[in-house]
């Protein structure tokens, strides 16, 4: 795979995030009653980032907890030796019953992903209201999903694939435009 061009250098990814912090603050009219829950694994550093943002913003912490969806995806690809799926764990300290949950991810394409954190979300309790923010939306949908909070909108083809490296993962922040 090779890369074809880096869309989204260290500063345009704080100011996505920095902007998202905001709607967020925004559409919900302050933070009361709100949690953001992260997908495993980029997610929850996006979340974390977004949770010391928003406190900037606002004065208050906002509760942040991550979420795997390894056992709700429908293709399950990631196996251990003995062929059973790799399970990180689920970390929610905060009840999500009757609460707006924002929940986070680095990419959203087809909206698998999406549809199997929901899933999980659900069987952990039942929240007033579910949001869904994204650093990127690359398009190509297979399901009816679409993010609240977008930091870019970055057309690709199929042929493409969009890498989002973060600072806590990676060692560097960006995201660039490979292709397959």
């Amino acid at each position: 795979m090779s890369q074809k061009a880096i869309v989204l250098d260290q500063d345009a990814i704080r100011r996505a995030l920095t902007r998202i912090a905001h709607e967020i603050i925004e559409r919900n009219k302050g933070i009361e009653n709100c949690v953001l829950v992260g997908i495993k694994t980029r997610g929850i550093h996006l979340a974390k980032r977004l949770a010391e943002k928003i406190e900037k913003i606002e004065g208050k912490s906002i509760a942040v907890g991550e979420i795997d969806i390894t056992l709700y995806r429908d293709d399950l690809s990631k196996k251990t030796n003995n062929d059973e799926p790799e399970v990180k764990g689920s970390n929610i300290q905060t009840d999500i019953a009757n609460r707006k949950v924002i929940l986070i991810d680095d990419v959203l394409y087809t909206g698998r992903t999406v549809r199997a954190a929901l899933d999980a979300l659900i069987d952990l309790g039942r929240p007033s209201q579910i949001q869904l923010a994204v650093l990127v939306d690359r398009g190509h949908r297979e399901l009816p999903i679409r993010a609240d909070f977008i930091g870019k909108n970055i057309p690709t083809s199929n042929a493409e694939k969009i890498v989002v490296a973060l600072n806590e993962v990676d060692g560097l922040d960006q995201v660039s435009i490979n292709e397959k």
